[in-house]
């Protein structure tokens, strides 16, 4: 590996901006804010719009909806019942 062309990897904090939720991970990321981690320790922070913690798919608020198929679709059309 050459020496002198790589990023610094160190560990920073990465705070969500609208729930306030905040996890330490290891980035190449910089940034000139620092926060003080629970080990007393001071990291950069890095402030992201949308984490695990606030997205729909990830917190079970995000709606599904169902696609149905072509034989589905079919009985739905003609008015047949599903035979079960």
């Amino acid at each position: 590996m050459k020496q002198g062309i790589h990023p610094e990897y160190r560990q920073v904090v990465f705070m969500d901006t609208t729930t306030g939720f905040k996890f330490m991970s290891g980035s190449t990321t910089t940034s000139n804010e620092t926060v003080e981690w629970e080990d007393g320790k001071e990291y950069p922070l890095i402030r992201m719009e949308v984490t695990s913690d606030s997205h729909p798919f990830y917190t079970g608020r995000q709606k599904f909806a169902q696609a149905d198929g072509r034989i589905d679709r079919f009985n739905k059309k003609y008015g047949l019942a599903d035979e079960e």
